[in-house]
């Protein structure tokens, strides 16, 4: 009777460690699962986070684009308007010579005039006089038109000087639209321990502090870093941790390119 009472007795603990085991398998399972679906998410997130970062760069870079085709438009739009005032200032540089030259007609004719009336020593003076007097009215008359020319030309250089100035402040405004977006370099080393990098561009390519850029590695975004020292051919700029996925890490070689202010 003793046997079959420990049998029993073992038979009763082996279930219970049994139904324990599988409590904790079941337990243990339920973690793994809610780990897996946590990584899963974690992924997913991350991917939609690069694809995001994908589409911002390329707007960045379209973005960029337009406004150097607005600027190459807007500077030759300013060369043009340069040549025209110049051109319109020639003109009229030439026009007030002719209205001396006219104004030094006139009175030579008028004082001719004058003499023939005061001291008529002819028989054809009236003739005479009838033609100093039609050559004062064409020269009076050629220095109106040229008068009125000046005028036209005067509101000409006017509205040329005011569109010279207006397309200056567009092509002053130009930084702040992208006015280093065309810098692109390269990472030629990588601190770790500090967390920084060198770059293989400065000051002399339009780099300065304060201003954000994007790291790119096979053409797709990987992270950014923030300028914090210049040199005239060289830049060190701080790893943003926030901005990179989860394991990757700037490393030598990886593309840099503007991405703008600080904000």
């Amino acid at each position: 009777m003793t046997i079959p009472r420990t049998l029993i007795g073992c038979s009763v603990l082996l279930l219970a460690v049994s139904a324990l085991l599988g409590i904790l398998n079941t337990q243990r399972t339920r973690e793994l699962r809610t780990k897996l679906i946590e990584t899963e998410s974690s992924r997913e997130a991350e991917q939609l986070l690069r694809i995001s970062r994908e589409k911002e760069l390329q707007g960045r870079e379209e973005a960029v684009t337009i406004a150097n085709a607005q600027f190459a438009e807007t500077r030759t739009k300013v060369a043009s308007t340069e040549a025209e005032l110049a051109k319109a200032r020639t003109e009229k540089a030439d026009l007030e010579a002719k209205s001396r030259v006219k104004e030094i007609q006139i009175a030579q004719l008028q004082k001719r005039i004058e003499d023939a009336e005061e001291k008529p020593t002819a028989t054809n003076m009236p003739v005479a006089t009838a033609e100093l007097q039609a050559q004062l009215e064409e020269a009076t008359r050629q220095l109106r038109v040229t008068e009125r020319e000046k005028t036209v030309l005067s509101d000409k250089i006017k509205a040329a000087q005011e569109q010279s100035a207006q397309l200056g402040k567009e092509t002053k405004k130009r930084p702040a639209a992208g006015g280093n977006s065309g810098i692109r370099g390269t990472v030629l080393a990588v601190n770790q321990a500090y967390n920084f990098v060198v770059l293989n561009l400065g000051g002399r390519q339009g780099v300065e502090p304060n201003t954000d850029m994007l790291v790119l590695r096979g053409g797709s975004f990987i992270g950014k870093i923030r300028i914090s020292s210049v040199e005239p051919a060289t830049a060190i700029g701080d790893i943003i941790t926030s901005s990179l996925a989860r394991g990757v890490q700037v490393q030598p070689g990886d593309t840099v390119i503007y991405a703008g202010t600080n904000f």
